[in-house]
């Protein structure tokens, strides 16, 4: 089992950035599939960003060319660069964590996929 405390979120103005860090209480690096989910009041939750054992990233289109999903494997911790911000941004931040789907071929990570471990949630507010 791994916990997730996720931490980095809070207001900032159109445009602005922020980094949102994960750190997971045990190694995932190689092992689990780890991403970023976010969920806006009354709005479903939607996949973000997730980043596999290989350093392979995927986004969703809302967020692709503004944010960036790495992980610090020596730390544990996984971040979520988020950069031209704009309000429809505004949401609760979750990072989750699992292992990845088994095929023939390998295991791969989609945002797709269930993943079991999660976070509490850092809140990022976007104004206009």
């Amino acid at each position: 089992q791994v916990q997730l405390v996720e931490s980095g979120g809070g207001s900032v103005q159109a445009g602005g950035s922020l980094r949102l860090s994960c750190a997971a209480s045990s190694r995932t690096y190689g092992k689990y599939c780890v991403a970023w989910f976010r969920q806006a009041p009354g709005k479903e939750r939607e996949g973000v960003a997730v980043i596999d054992s290989h350093g392979s990233t995927t986004y969703a289109d809302s967020v692709k060319g503004r944010f960036t999903i790495s992980q610090d494997n020596a730390k544990n911790t996984l971040y979520l660069q988020m950069n031209s911000l704009k309000p429809e941004d505004t949401a609760m931040y979750y990072c989750a964590a699992d292992e990845p789907v088994l095929w023939l071929s390998g295991g791969y990570c989609y945002l797709t996929q269930s993943f079991g471990y999660w976070g509490q949630g850092t809140q990022v507010t976007v104004s206009s």
